[in-house]
């Protein structure tokens, strides 16, 4: 154990492992705050589709050679969240069908464009990396590091600022509407909140990954909690520890990043699934 610790102690002397600590736990804590509004609004497939919509902004950005290509990624996918809203309110085209056809079609494009273009002599190691997350996150520059961390506060101070208003649109959108807030405006900034989520979290643990990142920490924490300030304060806390101690064991043990994290998220959620069985039978 103590051998274990000073392994630690001597990675954190190196500048990748501090930035992909940071970045990690930031985007965790983003990701956690959004997922608790999203699962209870039914919106958590949103995640996934916006996900592979980042995915095929990346590949078209590998392609070109764009250098910073997380604006790009950033814009496009805000883009698709606000069509992935508009689109669900289409009596013609509903909500799940929006996202599974945008979902699956930019997949399509970005694998399509990555394996047609890419001038890359490994191309499955870059779609690899892309979906999973690989060792991305181990290898971030300081300027991305600054740029998630701006944006990762940006999120943060957002949703503290409309806290009471997106507690009400979430919970019972009509009651929103006659005591006059704007609905439709404020699932639009929950949207591509989201959409600012996805693009910072593909480096943590991929594409594919990050509906996880989303859902587990708050279906989690209603296991044993019920109020939505209680839920999302324990999503919160069950996020960044899950993302703290995946980071380290991918470090030490050399596991890949995001699905190290995704593990842990899935062993929390037994744990508390476990004591919520628990406490019903001692009639809590």
């Amino acid at each position: 154990m103590i051998y274990v610790f000073e392994k630690i102690v001597s990675y954190m002397e190196y500048p990748f492992v501090r930035y992909a600590f940071v970045v990690g736990v930031l985007i965790a804590l983003c990701a956690s705050l959004m997922g608790v509004t999203l699962v209870l609004k039914r919106f958590s497939f949103i995640g996934d589709g916006l996900s592979h919509v980042a995915f095929g902004a990346m590949g078209i950005a590998s392609v070109i050679n764009l250098s910073g290509n997380m604006p790009f990624v950033l814009i496009v996918t805000a883009i698709c969240a606000v069509i992935l809203l508009k689109g669900g309110q289409n009596i013609k085209i509903n909500a799940d069908a929006a996202i599974a056809m945008v979902s699956v079609g930019a997949l399509a494009v970005g694998y399509m464009v990555l394996n047609v273009f890419s001038a890359s002599a490994n191309v499955s190691g870059d779609v690899c990396t892309t979906l999973f997350g690989s060792t991305s996150i181990l290898t971030l520059k300081k300027g991305d590091v600054l740029l998630c961390v701006v944006l990762s506060a940006a999120v943060i101070v957002l949703f503290l600022l409309l806290y009471n208003r997106i507690f009400a649109v979430t919970f019972d959108e009509s009651f929103a509407k006659s005591a006059g807030l704007n609905v439709e405006l404020y699932n639009l900034i929950i949207a591509v909140i989201t959409s600012v989520i996805i693009v910072l979290a593909m480096k943590l643990v991929g594409s594919l990954l990050i509906t996880a990142l989303i859902i587990f920490p708050a279906v989690s924490s209603m296991r044993l909690f019920n109020s939505f300030k209680a839920v999302t304060v324990c999503a919160a806390v069950i996020s960044v520890c899950c993302a703290a101690v995946g980071i380290l064991i991918s470090v030490v043990g050399g596991t890949p990043v995001g699905a190290t994290i995704v593990i842990m998220n899935i062993i929390i959620f037994f744990v508390f699934s476990a004591a919520d069985v628990v406490l019903r039978s001692v009639g809590r």
